[in-house]
Order: structure tokens, then C-alpha cells, then sequence
């Protein structure tokens, strides 16, 4: 990596954080240069690294931080990279029920191109968002979550309520086939423990704040063959604790027993591959998100869909 991309990253990073953030461009490089040269960490995720410790020793939010040079304003299909700072117009189409009092709101927004989940923090302090209402939401944060994006509105957000209505387009789409192939990281998986994090851990690591415990989620990452196509699809806990047949708390126990978390996506295998599925959800990137499912009655033969999924 050359010095002048950790020089300029460096700046950007400086440029970034609130002034209340004791931080210079040269201590900010040199903390960039040690995990880059020394350590051989990808330089975004020592960006995301250097920035997480000073907002720590600070008491500043990760959210709080966004680029002195403006936003820019975007259509919310356009939302496919997490961690950026974006302004965006969209209609509340859905309220839910926050999970959490760290959540003030929790819903659906939408615009002509889709729709997208929203979070509003209770730490935010901002003032409740109206079913039907349209807003101007200046600042937002995008997340991604099991290759779904959201948005997150933080202390800096502004809200602006348009007297305006927005037709807001549909962006689900459907597949049908055989679950030929159960990928890599499904079954049960832990994820970043913090309010505003659900990245799944890697060897016990959150790419953005380190080590940690982790919470436990169920998930499938598989793939979806009609004969002509194939789409990969993600079902998250409520799907799979549906498809499969077993809840979160099972899939621990069974886990526990054997010592092992990996007979936990080999049962679940066991229950869903070669079974013939009608998905529905948007699609995002590669995948399709689960939303609602419907078991078929065709089957297929398991060890001719272990062929098909090899040569995937």
C-alpha cells in the first residue's frame, strides 16, 4: 500500500470526525500505516478500525460521523454500499414495533424505485416519523444486513415533512425450484453484539469493532434451481426457524451437545434440500431475500441435487 493512499485516507478520516475528536492527520497515518504494513489489514477495514477507536475513546457515535462535502441525494434502489452517508425523499409505508427501547421507530420507507427498512435510535433524539407522511431525510446512514440495506437516522439527521404524496414501486420478485445447495455460513451463526451492528463474526471478530461475544441467529444461505435458472436466496431466523423446523433455542442446544455448531446447518440440510420451494422477497445483489415462502409438493432426488449444487 502506498504511503500516499494512507496519507490521503489519513485526511479523509481526519476531515470526517467532529471536532470534539482529538485526532491529527499524522496520528491518524501512523495508527493506518501499523495495521496496513504491519498487521496486513485490508485498508477499508483499518479505516473502519481507526475510526471506531477514536469515536470510542471520544464518546461519539460511529453514526454521528459523515463527510464535511455534502451528501448526495439518492433513489433508494440506489442504496447498495453500507456506511455511506446519503440523503434521501421517501413515504413511511410501514411502522413496526420497535424489538428494543434503544429503538425509537422501526419501519418501511419508499420511493418510486422501492422500498428500504429504516431505524431511528432513541438516543437520536428526532421527531417521530408519520405513516403516509412523506419526508426529506437528510444524513441518513446505510447498513447492510444479510445483503439487505437499510438506512439508520442518527443525531444529525434532518427531517423535512413534503406536502407531497410518492407512489412507492414494488420491488419483490419470485422464484420457484429445487433448494439444490445449503452454502457456507448457514445454520447457526453469531453476530455483533452492539445496538447498531448485526454483522456476522468471523473466527469471533466484527470486522468493525473487534473481538466480542456475539448473539446467535439462524439464517440459510442456499440456492434455488428450476431447471433453466438459478437464484441464490437468504432465509433469515423467521424463515428458517419455519422452513426447517427447528427455533434458535434448539438449534443452541443441539449445537451444545455435540460441541460442534456445524450439525446445526447439516440438520437443516437434512430437512430442506431437494424440497421444492416458492420464494418471494427483493432481490438484492445476488440474492433474494425471503420474505414469504410455500412449500411444493414435487421433489427431487438428493444425491442428483448434490451434482447439480457441485457444478453450481
Amino acid at each position: 500500500m502506498s504511503n500516499s493512499n494512507i496519507q490521503q485516507e489519513a485526511q479523509d478520516i481526519h476531515d470526517q470526525l467532529p471536532e470534539s475528536v482529538d485526532a491529527s492527520p499524522e496520528d491518524i497515518e501512523e495508527r493506518l500505516t501499523t495495521l496496513v504494513d504491519d498487521y496486513r489489514v485490508p485498508l477499508d477495514e483499518a479505516q473502519r478500525s481507526v475510526v471506531s477507536t477514536y469515536l470510542s475513546d471520544s464518546d461519539v457515535d460511529r453514526d454521528d460521523v459523515s463527510s464535511e462535502d455534502g451528501n448526495e441525494q439518492v433513489d433508494l434502489e440506489e442504496i447498495t454500499e453500507a456506511e455511506q452517508w446519503v440523503d434521501i425523499t421517501a413515504k413511511v409505508a410501514d411502522l413496526w414495533e420497535p424489538r428494543s427501547d434503544s429503538i425509537a421507530q422501526v419501519g418501511l420507507l419508499g420511493d418510486e424505485t422501492g422500498t428500504i427498512k429504516f431505524t431511528k435510535w432513541a438516543k437520536s433524539d428526532l421527531e417521530a416519523l408519520t405513516k403516509g407522511q412523506v419526508y426529506r431525510l437528510g444524513n441518513v446512514v446505510t447498513d447492510e444486513y444479510q445483503g439487505q440495506y437499510s438506512v439508520k437516522l442518527n443525531r444529525t439527521t434532518t427531517i423535512e415533512a413534503l406536502d407531497r404524496d410518492i407512489e412507492v414501486g414494488d420491488d419483490t420478485t419470485d422464484a420457484e425450484g429445487a433448494l439444490v445447495d445449503i452454502q457456507s455460513g448457514s445454520g447457526l451463526i453469531k453476530r455483533c453484539p452492539e445496538d447498531d451492528c448485526t454483522r456476522v463474526l468471523q473466527n469471533g471478530r466484527c470486522s468493525e469493532h473487534g473481538e466480542g461475544e456475539g448473539e446467535f441467529d439462524l439464517r440459510i444461505k442456499g440456492v434455488i434451481d428450476n431447471g433453466d435458472t438459478v437464484q441464490e436466496v437468504i432465509f433469515d431466523r423467521d424463515a428458517t426457524e419455519q422452513v426447517a423446523d427447528i427455533t434458535l433455542s434448539q438449534a443452541q442446544e443441539m449445537a451444545m451437545d455435540a460441541l460442534d455448531t456445524s450439525v446445526v446447518a447439516d440438520e437443516i440440510r437434512e430437512v430442506t434440500l431437494g424440497r421444492y420451494y416458492r420464494v418471494q422477497g427483493p432481490e438484492l445483489g445476488r440474492y433474494l431475500l425471503v420474505n414469504e415462502f410455500e412449500q411444493l409438493a414435487e421433489m427431487h432426488d438428493p444425491e442428483q441435487l448434490l451434482i447439480t449444487a457441485r457444478s453450481i
